[in-house]
């Protein structure tokens, strides 16, 4: 499930930020990105993300910006100049164009801060406090979502049980209609043709193209799917195999449709249920 949450908090010199993204995934994979100095907290970080999100591709990023205005980056002089007259025994180009290229070489930029210093007790526990705030933000994020979500499952499901409903008003019709087109296609062969034998096989194809038993099991997987979606825990794995077998149902129907109406009917059905399902990959 998709979620975002972000959080700052203000130490004497620098501002400390971390950002969680969560996208959907089957399972839980998570990466860090932080600064050499909060590695020793990642693993503390880990069991909040795998108590409380559970699933999903998460990216957690922590990061410091200073906020003392003066520079601790400086120019390595002895670097530059050593970069330069070895570069005059390759090039004969102006000292400035040298100098140009030089600075785009390695270790020309010294940075005087030493970025691993140990940070103290106090900005570890500020650190996890900014982190636990930031993942209720991710949480409250994510609930908003499954409130979408899950009011479009109950449009969803409205539509598949009005749909089916008049699935059954064709279905009377269907029936009469196909053995009054059976009966006049025999009738126009002008042959004698015995009725009990006749009524039987006219019995054995209607059957054939019988959907009853679908239609009730459909209803019964539509108001199922709804019942497990009003569930407290998690059912995400559950729904996506109750939707298998509504599409199961539906396309037997349609299978066994030998009428324009009743096909179109199942088309608009499966147009719904596919929906359902891209919904269902941001369900836990």
């Amino acid at each position: 499930m998709t979620g975002f949450g972000k959080g700052e908090s203000y130490f004497e010199n620098k501002i400390v930020i971390i950002e969680i993204r969560t996208l959907n995934s089957k399972n839980l994979d998570i990466n860090f990105k932080t600064s050499y100095n909060f590695r020793e907290l990642e693993s503390e970080f880990r069991k909040s993300i795998v108590t409380f999100l559970k699933r999903g591709k998460i990216d957690i990023s922590i990061y410091e910006k200073s906020t003392d205005l003066e520079s601790h980056t400086k120019i390595n002089n002895e670097v530059v100049e050593d970069y330069i007259d070895q570069l005059k025994g390759l090039s004969s180009n102006s000292e400035v164009d040298l100098l140009s290229i030089a600075m785009r070489l390695p270790d020309t930029i010294k940075n005087e801060k030493d970025e691993k210093d140990e940070i103290s007790n106090n900005e570890k526990s500020k650190v996890i406090s900014l982190f636990k705030t930031t993942l209720e933000k991710v949480i409250d994020f994510r609930g908003q979502e499954g409130k979408t979500i899950f009011d479009d499952f109950i449009n969803r499901l409205s539509l598949l049980k009005e749909n089916l409903i008049v699935i059954s008003k064709i279905d009377k019709t269907r029936i009469i209609s196909l053995k009054e087109k059976l009966k006049k296609s025999l009738s126009e062969l002008k042959i004698s043709v015995d009725k009990n034998r006749f009524e039987q096989e006219l019995i054995y194809y209607i059957e054939k193209y019988d959907i009853t038993e679908e239609k009730l099991r459909l209803n019964n997987h539509i108001k199922y799917f709804k019942e497990t979606l009003n569930l407290k825990e998690s059912n995400g794995k559950k729904l996506g195999f109750i939707s298998q077998e509504m599409g199961r149902e539906i396309n037997t129907i349609g299978s066994k449709a030998n009428n324009f109406k009743l096909q179109k009917i199942v088309v608009q059905m499966k147009d719904e249920l596919e929906k359902i399902k891209e919904q269902l990959l941001n369900v836990l």
